[in-house]
């Protein structure tokens, strides 16, 4: 995945959007992709939208570092140099990832949707270089909801913890990877932050220019938003997706707030030394 982007990204992002989507709310998605960067919250609406009963079970299906790992869940043939074919893994995270009404769900950050449509090419060679095609063949009637976070430096300092400790989530529902607890003890980290905060911003740039060359026009969702009505934002997202949850079912989240006072005091101690340069 490439950290710079400029103008670049925005040429590739226009040129590979030959096909473009406007989506009428009242209609039925058959897939939907939760679009983010790292913490953004986006795990907690994935447990929140499985709740729903109807919105698929999302999950982080195409992050390359763990395609092997669910290949194996769903028991894919293998080959003789324990690859897979991509056409198989797509149909293998199709069936986990519906419903019983059809519909499916992932989260797609930004390096992984251009692993996704490179490996969809080989598969639908026809239709190379035209993401949206290429999606649509693969998924269907697709829709989009761009998960962000208005305070980029708490999710900069997020990030440095989760990516410190190895603990990116805690709760969940058959998720792969990410909870481990592995890592070293959180350190603070002022240059790391200042990297993570300078990614998060070309990141979102490179999810704008992207819906806009492609006519996409996501639901856009704030962590900020989610985390003050949780049940609400969720129901405005199936709306979005032409569902409604099923009478009577509570949705509720399945993943553990991480933030802590140890958050709080990285945000002031970055800003107070970053105002002292």
């Amino acid at each position: 995945m490439s950290i710079g982007i400029g103008l670049r990204v925005v040429i590739e992002a226009v040129l590979s959007c030959v096909v473009t989507m406007r989506t009428d709310a009242a209609e039925q998605v058959d897939s939907y992709f939760i679009c983010a960067t790292p913490r953004t919250g986006s795990s907690l609406l994935l447990g929140l939208l499985e709740s729903a009963g109807v919105a698929g079970r999302p999950q982080a299906y195409f992050r390359a570092p763990d395609e092997s790992l669910w290949a194996d869940r769903w028991q894919i043939p293998r080959s003789d140099q324990r690859g897979f074919d991509y056409a198989d893994y797509v149909q293998a995270a199709l069936a986990a990832g519906r419903t019983e009404n059809g519909v499916f769900g992932a989260k797609l950050m930004w390096g992984t949707l251009d692993e996704v449509v490179e490996k969809l090419a080989r598969v639908y060679p026809d239709l190379g270089g035209q993401d949206m095609a290429l999606l649509s063949r693969a998924f269907g009637r697709t829709r989009f909801v761009y998960l962000r976070r208005e305070d980029v430096l708490a999710q900069a300092v997020s990030w440095l913890r989760a990516e410190q400790t190895d603990t990116w989530y805690i709760g969940g529902n058959g998720e792969i990877g990410g909870n481990g607890g592995r890592g070293q003890l959180p350190g603070f980290d002022a240059a790391r932050i200042g990297e993570l905060v300078q990614i998060i911003d070309e990141h979102n740039v490179a999810w704008d220019a992207w819906f806009a060359s492609c006519g996409i026009d996501p639901l856009r969702v704030r962590y900020e938003e989610l985390d003050a009505d949780m049940a609400g934002v969720t129901e405005g997202i199936l709306t979005f997706l032409g569902l409604k949850s099923p009478e009577g079912r509570a949705i509720a989240p399945r993943h553990k707030r991480q933030a802590d006072e140890l958050n709080n005091q990285w945000i002031e101690r970055y800003r107070a030394e970053s105002a002292q340069h």
